[in-house]
């Protein structure tokens, strides 16, 4: 287990739970919440004995997003009132800073769950949408809340939802900024399952990763590069994308394991060799 001054990192091997942990502010995320992820992230992506992360968060929700007037003394440009060329030019890098937090995730190999209690908002939004899959409790509460409060949602959220509920869900979603159920974020998708409590939605999230861990950890993470790789592209592109792909993992450890294990009439043992 390590602990952050924002996150809590337990490694449950072939599982890792990255816990937001600031229950007693609602998770709301301060400056360390931005810089703690990118560190996590890499280190998940390159321990070999971690298959599947679980993104979640401690207390009674997942986040209630940023924490504005925390975040203040890491944005001092935000309240600069002359707003000149060159505080912009300072605000650009601090933003794609930001940025950085939620496709560190979306980057790493390894394929990452988050699992939704309470609220998720703004950008808690971002941080689900940057995740693989979404699961929610039936409590869970979510917002594209930045409209409400004055500025565009800059961290990825705009990018990534309409790829997940389409452009015109997407665009009622930011423009309403309005608070939507459980019950309406599997409707469109945005979640792939709804659990009656926290305690089986971590349930369900933790299944869910043994399922994933079981397979081959090298067509798992080829998987998830090439689906990353064909946002945006056309479909020609990806098959040559994929095509080299292939090229490049086979043949492989978890392969001769896999035509082995059928023969023998067992279930393969993967290493991701």
């Amino acid at each position: 287990m390590s602990e952050y001054e924002f996150y809590l990192v337990e490694k449950k091997p072939p599982v890792a739970w990255v816990w937001l942990n600031r229950p007693d502010k609602k998770n709301a995320m301060n400056p360390p919440a931005w810089k703690e992820a990118i560190p996590i992230f890499e280190d998940l992506d390159a321990d070999p004995e971690i298959r599947v992360v679980i993104v979640a968060g401690k207390g009674d929700c997942f986040t209630a997003g940023i924490d504005l007037m925390g975040m203040i003394p890491a944005l001092p440009e935000m309240l600069d009132n002359e707003q000149k060329g060159g505080v912009k030019w300072r605000l650009l890098p601090r933003i794609q800073a930001l940025q950085e937090t939620m496709t560190c995730i979306e980057r790493c190999k390894k394929p990452v769950i988050a699992a939704i209690h309470g609220h998720c908002i703004g950008a808690g939004l971002d941080m689900a949408t940057a995740c693989d899959i979404r699961l929610c409790a039936s409590d869970a509460v979510f917002s594209l809340k930045e409209a409400a409060v004055g500025f565009v949602a800059d961290v990825g959220v705009l990018q990534r939802i309409p790829l997940i509920v389409g452009q015109g869900i997407a665009r009622e979603l930011a423009f309403t900024a309005k608070n939507f159920n459980a019950e309406r974020a599997k409707e469109i998708l945005l979640v792939s399952g709804v659990f009656e409590s926290k305690e089986t939605l971590f349930e369900g999230a933790e299944k869910m990763a043994a399922e994933i861990a079981e397979n081959s950890p090298l067509a798992v993470q080829a998987s998830k590069d090439v689906l990353n790789d064909g946002v945006g592209k056309s479909v020609t592109d990806g098959l040559r994308y994929v095509a080299s792909v292939s090229t490049n993992i086979i043949p492989s450890a978890d392969l001769m394991e896999a035509m082995t294990a059928f023969a023998e009439k067992r279930k393969p043992i993967f290493t991701g060799k």
